[in-house]
């Protein structure tokens, strides 16, 4: 349910770039740089455990442990500037902007693999994709781009991929093979709906698409956290944005207004009514943000429909699968001199005089950090790290009251391609039934084979594929059940079925249970445990017009948050974007301004 489609922050919406060029103080050859460059040390362990290798083809990272008579030796000393906790995508993205703002960086990690919830494993040669799968946006340059794309712009970094434009679907109506783009769609609709579907999806389109251009008119890597967000956006980018207005005319002007607010008032306002473009919309928001259209924000479905129903659009994985993305995060931060040390498990946040100083491991060690703390984990399980005592009680209640998405059932299969279809499609959605609702439980299953695009992900001859159910699976059905039983092994066969059903029908006749060589089941305990994610929950479930993501900063001065509990909230390019906020409202508006002309944004 990520995809690389765009996310606004505060004032206004954005995407991101990416051409690179180092600026001329920052020449290799140059004294400058070499002082610059630090020496970039990976995968440091603080728990004496031996770190696995997250290697993933091309470009692997390699993560060794250094040991000194049997204890794990640190990354350097035991401080920096900054200290992220947590290696997903939105602290790895804060962690390498901060490295390329010369600032002495260091992530933290639990696991002993970097990538948090968009990390892949490896078992008998099948590398897995452990989350999103869905992506657009990686190949995007200029002000315009992905939020991600800006921030591997920033760092130097490419992905390379494999493009495609369409997907399976499997829906009440019948079953059809959906491309993107602005024309393909409609005959899709002739077909499964009616032609009053196809001039409500003309409708929809002649309204939204005019809308991209105020949508994309502020650089998600030009936004900051404070003041200085005046000058490195506003000042900025102001002209572009009242260009947009301008040739929207009056009326698209005034659309642009409900760019902060739910899709549905837009879908409402232009009074579509008809069921399969209704239940369409509602997929698509789910699909990107785990809410229906009355949850999202209407500036992320614009940036959606910008990437999926414009000329020449196309979808996009990463070759070696989302692994490649870590990677590239990785390469980026270790480049400028930042840290990762794996298998360094904080077990609190340090205040001392009221403001976050550093972080104690589990091991005992205490890391300081000289200018923040970052946390790039959930806000329920940042307010676990805090001292009590130095906490605003009207801060506990407020994370304590915020309601939150349910959790995943996975499927994660090895299986041999022999009498599978040859034109078998990277990506498959299976919808049960509309009146259900996309967002309720065993109703959506989601089904990606990457290996039809990236053959190495799979021993020669096999595929690889994950099925889920996204963010729908009910946490109370499986509290408290001791994993080893024989009740969570009987309800994790039940709730499963659903994807096994699913799985057969898209991937064919020749598909068999009893084949597959590799068969993992993982439940929301599996989530929880893992991902170390409270309720083993997707994230907040906050709904547009309703209430508004968090912003960054914390009542703990020094204390900062990234990520899906953070603006402008879950899904790929909505965390990129928040990691790259926090790491710019860290650093001074000069230097921030800097990077934007370094990278031409």
């Amino acid at each position: 349910m990520a995809t690389c489609v765009v996310v606004v922050p505060n004032p206004k919406i954005v995407q991101f770039p990416s051409s690179y060029s180092l600026p001329p103080t920052q020449n290799h050859k140059s004294s400058k740089a070499k002082a610059y460059l630090r020496k970039p040390i990976l995968a440091r362990n603080s728990n004496g455990q031996e770190p696995s290798s997250a290697s993933s083809g091309s470009g692997a990272v390699a993560l060794k442990e250094k040991k000194n008579n049997g204890n794990a030796a640190f990354p350097g000393k035991p401080e920096a500037d900054v200290v992220v906790i947590g290696s997903g995508i939105a602290g790895l993205c804060c962690g390498g902007l901060l490295a390329r703002y010369q600032q002495d960086v260091l992530v933290v990690e639990s696991n002993d693999i970097p990538g948090g919830a968009a990390h892949s494993f490896d078992i008998k040669g099948y590398k897995f994709d452990s989350g999103p799968s869905l992506f657009s946006g990686f190949q995007s340059r200029g002000p315009q781009a992905n939020p991600l794309a800006q921030v591997l712009d920033a760092l130097g970094e490419r992905i390379p991929c494999a493009s495609y434009d369409s997907w399976m679907v499997y829906v009440p109506e019948g079953e059809f093979l959906s491309r993107i783009g602005p024309t393909e769609f409609f005959k899709d609709l002739e077909k499964h709906a009616s032609p009053n579907a196809v001039r409500e999806w003309q409708q929809l389109l002649d309204a939204v698409l005019p809308l991209s251009a105020a949508a994309m008119a502020l650089p998600p890597l030009s936004i900051r956290g404070d003041w200085g967000v005046l000058s490195t956006a506003a000042a900025r980018y102001t002209p572009s944005l009242l260009k947009s207005f301008i040739e929207m005319g009056p009326q698209g002007a005034l659309g642009a207004t409900k760019l902060l607010r739910p899709f549905s008032e837009i879908v409402d306002s232009l009074g579509l009514k008809d069921p399969f473009i209704r239940n369409w919309v509602d997929l698509l928001a789910f699909l990107l943000a785990g809410v229906k259209s009355n949850g999202i924000l209407s500036a992320e479905m614009i940036y959606m429909f910008a990437e999926w129903y414009k000329p020449g659009c196309s979808l996009e994985y990463p070759l070696h699968g989302s692994a490649a993305i870590v990677e590239a995060l990785v390469r980026g931060m270790q480049k400028f001199g930042g840290r990762l040390s794996l298998g360094s498990h904080v077990e609190e946040v340090v205040v001392e005089n009221g403001r976050a100083t550093g972080v104690k491991l589990r091991s005992g060690r205490f890391i300081r950090a000289k200018k923040a703390v970052v946390s790039n984990a959930s806000m329920w399980d940042t307010l676990k790290l805090l001292p009590r005592d130095v906490v605003p009680k009207s801060y506990v209640d407020s994370v304590n009251t915020t309601p939150q998405c349910e959790s995943f059932m996975h499927l994660h299969l090895g299986f041999d391609a022999e009498g599978i279809s040859k034109d078998l499609g990277i990506h498959h959605i299976v919808v049960n039934d509309w009146d259900r609702g996309v967002d309720a439980d065993q109703n959506v299953v989601l089904i990606s084979v990457p290996s039809v695009l990236s053959p190495d992900l799979a021993p020669p001859g096999k595929h690889v594929l994950h099925a889920y159910l996204p963010g729908t699976e009910p946490y109370e059905l499986w509290k408290g059940l001791d994993r080893r039983s024989a009740e969570y092994k009987n309800l994790k066969s039940e709730r499963s079925e659903v994807m096994w059903r699913a799985v057969e029908r898209a991937v064919g006749p020749g598909f068999s249970r009893e084949k597959c060589e590799v068969k993992l089941v993982g439940s929301p305990l599996t989530h929880e445990r893992f991902l170390r994610r409270n309720r083993g929950t997707y994230g907040p479930a906050i709904q547009a017009g309703k209430a508004s993501f968090p912003g960054h900063a914390t009542p703990i001065p020094q204390l900062y948050c990234c990520g899906d509990s953070t603006f402008p909230g879950i899904g790929v390019p909505a965390v990129a974007a928040s990691g790259a906020i926090v790491a710019n409202s860290l650093v001074s508006v000069s230097q921030h301004s800097q990077l934007l002309d370094a990278i031409g944004i």
